[in-house]
């Protein structure tokens, strides 16, 4: 069975050099298919572009919490239009949220996001969100539009009871590489102790590398490694584990309207 990234960014100019042998690379490792967020309008038509030369790329359209300064007036306006016409490929709003880390204006941070629940919620969609140091706000804002689709907290960092509040919200948990981080106790207590399919597999590449890795562009062929931690944190079974994400995935995003596999 092969693995799903459910969030990494392949359209990055990192990957620009060898993007068809990494994907090659990554198949050979189990790793078919990949969702990749858009972070701004002005990486839209790449994501879109990716979907259509790639069997196995599917992606979501949004605006990232750090870009939101850097939109226009009819950005919206033309997100709208996108997720109406339901272009082939397109499977998530985002990536959006929140980021209280970052130096953006949490106000202007806020209004996107909640504009772009309103546009997952119209065109019935799920929503992949960005949420850092900012779980409880994040939580408080979904709970209050409660979206049907509900979606995925991406690179999920937090405690057991954020995770659980995230969960009966109808949002499963992004893992990747900060389960390789032993200091991120409170964090990998969480996912051990979550049920198994509440959790979604990441790279977050070319970001979030395993520990060990940094300094180097992480890449979706970390993606078995990461199974396999998440299998040795769970003290289950990798075939186990791999099967019921895969399942999990399928239930969050509408991949089998996405001709993924065409």
């Amino acid at each position: 069975m092969q693995l799903i990234d459910t969030h990494c960014h392949l359209d990055f100019p990192v990957f620009d050099p060898d993007r068809a042998a990494l994907l090659a690379e990554c198949r050979q490792l189990g790793v078919g298919e990949y969702i990749i967020p858009a972070v701004g309008e002005e990486n839209w038509t790449r994501v879109m572009a990716l979907a259509e030369q790639y069997p196995g790329i599917t992606y979501g359209l949004g605006i990232h919490p750090w870009y939101v300064g850097t939109q226009t007036q009819g950005t919206l306006t033309r997100l709208q239009a996108l997720l109406a016409a339901r272009p082939r490929g397109l499977v998530a709003v985002g990536e959006c949220g929140l980021d209280l880390r970052s130096q953006v204006p949490q106000e202007g941070q806020l209004a996107w996001f909640e504009a772009q629940i309103r546009l997952a919620m119209e065109h019935e969609l799920p929503l992949i969100v960005h949420s850092v140091r900012a779980n409880d706000t994040v939580a408080k804002i979904l709970r209050r539009f409660k979206p049907a689709k509900g979606g995925v907290i991406h690179a999920f960092s937090g405690s057991l009871q954020q995770a659980r509040a995230f969960w009966q919200l109808g949002f499963r948990l992004g893992i990747g590489g900060v389960i390789s981080y032993e200091r991120a106790n409170k964090t990998r207590e969480a996912i051990r102790d979550m049920p198994l399919e509440a959790l979604l597999l990441e790279t977050d590449a070319p970001d979030m590398p395993l520990q060990g890795q940094q300094g180097i562009p992480n890449t979706p062929a970390n993606l078995p490694k990461i199974a396999q931690l998440l299998a040795e944190l769970r003290q289950q079974p990798l075939s186990h584990v791999v099967a019921v994400l895969h399942e999990s995935t399928f239930h969050t995003f509408p991949l089998g309207h996405s001709e993924i596999n065409t």
